[in-house]
C-alpha cells in the first residue's frame, strides 16, 4: 500500500470510529430509555434491560457501520478536496485508483463483517432478545411487578395487586384482565397464588373472589363467585415478523414463502450494499475550492434515503408477490453497481480530457 494509499486510509478509518462510536452511543442511550420506561412501567423485568439493549445495539450495527463508513468517506474527502489536497494528488500523476484502493481497503472488510452479522448476529440477537422478553412478559415472574399499578403484557393481560410477596409469588386484593377474540375476563380475587410461572404454559391459584365474562359479540355476560379457581393464563405468542427475523438462514432458504425468501435477499444483500455505498460516497463527496468540506452532505443524504427506502420498498414487494425473487431486493444493488460504474466512465473520460 502506497503512502497516499495509508494517508487516506487513516483519515477515513480515524473519522469512521468515531461517528460510529457516536451513533452507538445515540442508539444505546435511546434503547435504555425506552427499556426502562417498560420496565417501570411493569411490562419488563429490570434485570433484563441491559441484556436487551446489547442485543439491540448487535442488531443496529447492521446499519450503523455502513453508515458511518458512508459519512466517514463524505467528509473526510470533502475536506482534502476543499483543501486542494485530492487536485494536488490526481495533478501529480496519481491515479483515481488510488483512492478507489484505499476507500476498498476499508470497505471490503466492514462489508463482509455486516454480511456476517446480518446473517448469523441479527437473527441470534433477536432470538435473545424475544427469549428474555418471552420469559419476562409471559411468564408470571413477580419480581418485576409493582404495587398498585396496572403490570401489562403484549397479548393484553393487565395485573393489578395492592400488595405483592415476591419472595412466594403471591398477589394480595388483585385483579386480572384478560382478553380472547370474542369475550373479555376480569378476575377479582382476596389473594393469588402463582401455580405455574413458566412462559409455555403460566397459571394462578386465585382464593375467594368473583369473575365476571363480558360478551363482546352479544349480550351473554356472565358473573360467578368462587372460593379457589385455577386458571391457565395465555403465554406471549411470538409473531410471525419476529420469527422471521430470528430464524436461521438454513430455515430461510427451504422456506418457499415469498416473505422469509425477502428476509433472506435482505440479509445477503446488506455487505454488497455497504461496499457499494462506500464506492458511490467516494464520487459524490467532490467538492470545489472553499465550497466547504460538509457541501455533499444533502446529495448524499439524499442518495442514502433512496438507497434505504429503495430496499425496504424492495422487500416489500417481495415479501407480497409484486416482484420476483430474481431479482428481487438483488436490484437496489445492481442499480447502485450500475452508478458505481457511470461515474467511473465519466471520470476516466474527464481525465482523458484534461491529459
Amino acid at each position: 500500500m502506497s503512502l497516499i494509499e495509508r494517508y487516506l486510509t487513516a483519515e477515513v478509518g480515524r473519522l469512521m470510529t468515531m461517528i460510529v462510536g457516536f451513533l452507538v452511543f445515540l442508539f444505546a442511550c435511546y434503547s435504555s430509555q425506552r427499556y426502562l420506561t417498560e420496565a417501570a412501567n411493569g411490562t419488563l423485568a429490570l434485570s433484563v434491560v441491559l441484556d436487551v439493549v446489547f442485543y439491540k445495539v448487535i442488531i443496529a450495527l447492521e446499519m450503523l457501520l455502513p453508515i458511518g463508513l458512508y459519512v466517514s468517506i463524505a467528509v473526510a474527502l470533502g475536506q482534502l478536496y476543499n483543501d486542494s489536497e485530492i487536485t494536488a494528488l490526481l495533478a501529480s500523476g496519481a491515479s483515481p485508483v488510488k483512492i478507489y484502493k484505499a476507500i476498498l481497503v476499508l470497505a471490503i472488510p466492514l462489508g463482509i463483517a455486516v454480511t456476517l452479522l446480518s446473517l448469523y448476529g441479527r437473527p441470534w440477537a433477536y432470538a435473545k432478545i424475544y427469549q428474555l422478553e418471552q420469559q419476562s412478559q409471559s411468564s408470571l415472574d413477580v419480581s418485576h411487578f409493582q404495587a398498585g399499578k396496572f403490570n401489562t403484557s403484549d397479548d393484553g393481560r393487565m395485573v393489578l395487586a395492592s400488595r405483592i410477596d415476591k419472595s412466594e409469588s403471591h398477589l394480595y386484593d388483585s385483579l386480572i384482565y384478560t382478553r380472547s377474540d370474542d369475550h373479555t375476563k376480569v378476575y377479582r380475587a382476596q389473594s393469588v397464588d402463582v401455580v405455574n410461572a413458566a412462559p409455555t404454559s403460566p397459571s394462578v391459584l386465585l382464593r375467594t373472589g368473583t369473575t365476571y365474562t363480558l360478551d363482546r359479540t352479544g349480550s351473554d355476560d356472565q358473573k360467578q363467585r368462587f372460593h379457589n379457581l385455577h386458571i391457565d393464563l395465555k403465554p406471549l405468542v411470538q409473531t410471525v415478523t419476529f420469527r422471521r427475523k430470528a430464524a436461521s438462514v438454513m430455515q430461510l432458504s427451504h422456506s418457499s414463502d415469498p416473505a422469509d425468501k425477502a428476509e433472506l435477499q435482505w440479509r445477503q444483500s446488506r455487505g454488497v450494499t455497504a461496499i457499494l455505498m462506500a464506492l458511490l460516497a467516494i464520487f459524490l463527496s467532490k467538492v470545489k475550492p472553499r465550497q466547504g468540506r460538509f457541501a455533499p452532505l444533502l446529495p448524499l443524504t439524499l442518495m442514502f434515503t433512496l438507497i434505504y427506502y429503495g430496499g425496504n420498498l424492495g422487500r416489500t414487494l417481495v415479501a407480497n408477490g409484486s416482484l420476483p425473487t430474481i431479482p428481487g431486493l438483488w436490484l437496489v444493488p445492481a442499480i447502485m453497481l450500475l452508478g458505481v460504474m457511470l461515474f467511473v466512465a465519466r471520470e476516466h473520460a474527464w481525465l482523458k480530457r484534461k491529459l
